[in-house]
C-alpha cells in the first residue's frame, strides 16, 4: 500500500510514476474524499475550540451561581455533531483505504519504462546451451515416454493442470527440494521455516493479492458464515506475514527465511496459455526465499537474494539469463524485480523459473510490520522474496537440458548425492 502522505502531497508526481505500468490510476475519487476529510477535520477542530471556550464559560457561571443552562444545552450539541462528524471520518478513512489498497506500488527509479514484456532489459547471461546430435523432446515427451510423468491419471484424479510422477522422476523432484533447501540453508544464512498451506484473508492482502487477485486464488468454505481460508500461491504468503502487526527489534533484521510449499494457483487469466505439460500448473512446488531489512538494506538484499537464486541454477549446470521487468510487465506489489530464466531447448527460448522483487514498505504498510530503530523511532521494515527455485520447472529444465539419444535423462552431478545409487532416469 502506498503512503497516504504521498498522495496527499505529491499527487502529480504518483500518478505520473504510476502511468508508467500502463494506464495511470484514476485519483479523482481520491481527491473527492480527501477535500471532504480536510473539511471535516477543520470542522471538527472548530466545534472542539467552541466546545472548550463554553465549557470554561460554564465553569464562571457557575462560580458565580448563575444560569448556564443555555450554554449546556449548546455544549449538548455540539457533542452530537462531533460524534457524527466521527462516524463519518470514519468511513471516510475506510473508504480511502480500500482505494488504496487498490492502487499498485511506485516502480522504483532504476525499473525501465515499457509496455509489456518486450520493454524488459537483459542484464546477463550464464552458459551456454547446449547442442545435441539428435532431435530433442519435450519434457512430456521424454516423462511419458519413461512412463514415468502421468498427465491422464492425475486428470482422472482432479482434472486438466495437475501432474502425477512416478518411481524416480518423483524421487528427482524430491531431491531437488532437499537440494535447494540445504544450499539456501547451509551456504547463504537462510533459515528454514515450515508453515501452513492455508491462509486467511488478512494475510492475502499483506502481500498484496487481495482484494485485487481473489480470483487467482483457491478459496476455500466449510459454511457460509465462516471467514474463509485460501490455499497459498506461494511460501511468500504465511512467511512474510510472520511479521504482520510486528515491531521488531533493529537487532532483529534482516530475517532470512527458505521454505517449501506447494503452491496452489487457479491460472484465472491464463486460459489457453502453456497447456501442454508442467509449466503452468493449478498446483505445483516452490522453494521461496524470504527477506525482511532495514529500508537503506533493502536494494543490497535485492541483489544477494537474486544471486541465491542464480547459483542453483550454476550448480544444476542450467543455462539461464537474468533480465529486470519493466513497468508494464512487473507486479501489483513489486518496486522492482528481476526475473530468471532457464533454457528449455525443445522450445529453444529461455522461461521464467524465479522471480525476485524487492516491494519496499508496500506490503509492510499493510501488513503494519515495523522496526524499532537506535533512536526508538518506529520505522517500516522492507520485504523482499524469490523462487530459488520453482522445482516443477526446475524438473522440466533438467529433463529437456539433461536427455539423451535413447530418452534416458543424466542426473546432474550437485544432485547425484541426493538420488542414491541413480545417475540416469
Amino acid at each position: 500500500m502506498l503512503d497516504i502522505q504521498q498522495l496527499r502531497n505529491q499527487l502529480d508526481q504518483v500518478t505520473a510514476r504510476l502511468a508508467t505500468r500502463g494506464k495511470a490510476p484514476d485519483f479523482s475519487g481520491f481527491v473527492t474524499l480527501e477535500n471532504e476529510r480536510k473539511s471535516l477535520q477543520s470542522h471538527t477542530q472548530e466545534l472542539q475550540n467552541r466546545r472548550n471556550t463554553l465549557s470554561k464559560q460554564i465553569g464562571i457561571l457557575k462560580g458565580k451561581g448563575e444560569d448556564a443552562s443555555g450554554i449546556l444545552s449548546e455544549v449538548a450539541q455540539i457533542k452530537t455533531e462531533l460524534e457524527a462528524a466521527e462516524a463519518r471520518l470514519s468511513v471516510l478513512l475506510e473508504e480511502m483505504n480500500a482505494l488504496l489498497s487498490a492502487i499498485p506500488n511506485l516502480p522504483h527509479e532504476s525499473v525501465p519504462v515499457g509496455a509489456d514484456e518486450h520493454g524488459n532489459v537483459e542484464i546477463k547471461r550464464w552458459g551456454t546451451p547446449k547442442t545435441f546430435a539428435f532431435p530433442v523432446k519435450d519434457h512430456v515427451e521424454l516423462g511419458e515416454g519413461m512412463g514415468k510423468l502421468d498427465f491422464a491419471a492425475a486428470a482422472k484424479i482432479a482434472g486438466a493442470r495437475f501432474t502425477v510422477l512416478k518411481g524416480e522422476l518423483a524421487q528427482l523432484q524430491r531431491a531437488l527440494i532437499q537440494f535447494m533447501l540445504d544450499t539456501h540453508s547451509r551456504e547463504h544464512g537462510y533459515t528454514e521455516l515450515y508453515v501452513p498451506f492455508l491462509a486467511n484473508r488478512e494475510s492475502l492482502f499483506g502481500v498484496g493479492q487481495l482484494p485485487k487477485f481473489e480470483a487467482d486464488s483457491f478459496k476455500l468454505v466449510r459454511a457460509e458464515d465462516e471467514i474463509p481460508f485460501y490455499l497459498i500461491s506461494t511460501a511468500e504468503v504465511p512467511v512474510t506475514n510472520l511479521v504482520r502487526d510486528e515491531i521488531l527489534a533493529a537487532t532483529d533484521l534482516p530475517l532470512k527465511f527458505v521454505c517449501h510449499t506447494p503452491c496452489f494457483r487457479s491460472e484465472a487469466g491464463a486460459a489457453g496459455r502453456d497447456t501442454r505439460g508442467m509449466i503452468r500448473q493449478h498446483q505445483f512446488e516452490k522453494v521461496e526465499l524470504v527477506q525482511i531489512t532495514r529500508p537503506e538494506d533493502s536494494w543490497d538484499a535485492h541483489e544477494a537474494l537474486t544471486r541465491h537464486a542464480e547459483i542453483i541454477l550454476e550448480k544444476l549446470e542450467l543455462p539461464y539469463r537474468r533480465v529486470v521487468l519493466c513497468t508494464g510487465d512487473m507486479g501489483f506489489s513489486s518496486a522492482k524485480t528481476y526475473d530468471l530464466e532457464v533454457w528449455l531447448p525443445a522450445q529453444n527460448i529461455y522461461r521464467e523459473i524465479s522471480s525476485c522483487t524487492n516491494f519496499e514498505a508496500f506490503q509492510a504498510r499493510r501488513m503494519q510490520a515495523r522496526f524499532r530503530n537506535e533512536k526508538g523511532k518506529i520505522e517500516l521494515v522492507h520485504t523482499l522474496n524469490g523462487s530459488a527455485l520453482a522445482v516443477g520447472r526446475t524438473l522440466v529444465a533438467i529433463l529437456e537440458n539433461y536427455q539423451q539419444e535413447n530418452g534416458s535423462i543424466a542426473i546432474p552431478t550437485a544432485l547425484k548425492p541426493y538420488m542414491g545409487a541413480i545417475e540416469v532416469l
